[in-house]
C-alpha cells in the first residue's frame, strides 16, 4: 500500500520554563491547554498539549518543557517553522497584541493569497501566523485573551528545512501520499487530504546551511494523521518493508504513534485521530489536572513531587473559573 495521510496531527517542540510556556501559548497565542501529562520516557518533565477546545488533530502543538535546557540550533534536518491559521485581515490586531506582551513580530506578504506574521516564543521557537484569502472553516477556541474573531483556527503548515530536498520530497509523496502543489527556486509546497490550512508542508532546500541541533526552542518531531490503529499498523508494515527503521506502535493514551526518521533528518510521527483527549477528563475540565497513564499511577506521588509547580490561567476552563 501507499499511505495517504489526511493532514497534520501535531508538532512537538522542546521548551524551558513550563510556566512561561503556559503563559505564552494560552494568553499570548490564545490556545487551550487540553492535556497536562508527563513525558512517558522521562516522567520528571511535563508533556503539555495545546489546541482548540477539544484538542482536535490538526490544532495541536505540544511541548516537553525541561526547565533548565540548553538552547538548540534551528537548521537543516528539522521542522524549522510552525505556522498557525488566523482569519484574513487580523494580523494588525495580532501585532498589537504581541507588542503589548513585549513580543517582537514582523508582517510579510508571501503571495497574493497569503500574509504572515513571524515571531518567536519565549524559548526562541520560530512561529508564523498565516492569514489566507481562503477561509479556514475550523472553529476557534474563544479565549479571554484572544476573541474568536481573531483566534487561531488550528495549524496552517510546517516548514521542513533539509540539505537535499529530493530525498525528503520522495518520502512525502511516495511514502506518505502528499502531493506537490507549488514550487519556487528553493521551496516546494505539498498538501495532504483536502489541502489547505492544516494539511500543508513546505520543504525548503538549504544545502550549505548549518545542521539543526534539537534542544530548547526547536521542534522535536512533526506528526501526520491516520484515522485508527488498524490503518496505522498497515502503514507501519509498509514503511518497514520500504526499509525505514520504524518503531512499534506506542500507546500515547490519547492516540497511538509510530516514528521514523526521513533521509533529510526530520523525525516523523504517524498518530491516530482516536481516542482523543476527553477519555480521562470531561471536555469542560481539559488540562486542569495532571493525568498519568495507568502504568504510572502507582508512582503518582513521587512524580508529582518531582514536577515544577505551575499555575493554569482561569480562562483555560472559563465555566469552572466563574464558579
Amino acid at each position: 500500500m501507499t499511505a495517504h495521510t489526511s493532514g497534520l496531527h501535531h508538532v512537538t517542540a522542546i521548551a524551558g520554563d513550563p510556566q512561561a510556556n503556559i503563559d505564552f501559548y494560552i494568553q499570548g497565542l490564545g490556545l487551550r491547554l487540553v492535556k497536562k501529562t508527563v513525558n512517558f520516557d522521562a516522567p520528571s518533565a511535563y508533556h503539555l498539549y495545546y489546541g482548540d477546545e477539544a484538542g482536535r488533530p490538526g490544532s495541536l502543538m505540544t511541548f516537553f518543557p525541561w526547565g533548565k535546557v540548553a538552547p538548540g540550533r534551528i537548521g537543516a534536518g528539522q521542522s524549522t517553522t510552525t505556522a498557525f491559521s488566523v482569519p484574513a485581515g487580523t494580523l494588525g490586531w495580532w501585532q498589537n497584541h504581541f507588542n503589548a506582551l513585549g513580543v517582537n513580530s514582523t508582517i510579510s506578504r508571501v503571495s497574493a493569497d497569503e500574509e504572515r506574521l513571524s515571531l518567536r516564543d519565549p524559548d526562541g521557537l520560530q512561529l508564523d501566523l498565516v492569514a489566507s484569502s481562503t477561509t479556514d472553516p475550523r472553529d476557534p477556541w474563544d479565549s479571554a485573551s484572544v476573541p474568536a474573531d481573531y483566534a487561531v483556527r488550528g495549524q496552517h503548515s510546517s516548514v521542513l528545512t533539509v540539505k537535499n530536498p529530493e530525498r525528503t520530497l520522495r518520502v512525502l509523496t511516495e511514502d506518505l501520499g502528499l502531493r506537490i502543489t507549488g514550487e519556487t527556486a528553493d521551496r516546494t509546497r505539498l498538501e495532504a487530504g483536502a489541502g489547505g490550512a492544516g494539511n500543508i508542508v513546505d520543504v525548503v532546500a538549504d544545502p550549505r546551511g548549518p545542521s539543526g541541533l534539537v534542544a530548547g526552542g526547536t521542534v522535536h518531531h512533526i506528526a501526520f494523521r491516520v484515522p485508527d490503529t488498524a490503518t496505522q499498523e498497515l502503514w507501519r508494515q509498509d514503511l518497514a518493508e520500504r526499509g525505514y527503521a520504524v518503531t512499534e506502535i506506542l500507546d500515547r493514551q490519547y492516540f497511538t504513534s509510530i516514528y521514523f526518521r526521513e533521509p533529510g533528518g526530520v523525525l516523523f510521527e504517524i498518530a491516530t485521530d482516536t481516542p482523543g483527549f476527553d477519555i480521562d477528563e470531561p471536555l469542560l475540565e481539559l488540562g486542569r489536572s495532571l493525568k498519568l497513564p495507568p502504568w504510572m499511577e502507582p508512582s503518582r506521588e513521587a512524580i508529582e513531587g518531582s514536577m515544577a509547580r505551575i499555575q493554569l490561567p482561569g480562562e483555560n476552563n472559563p465555566a469552572l473559573a466563574a464558579r
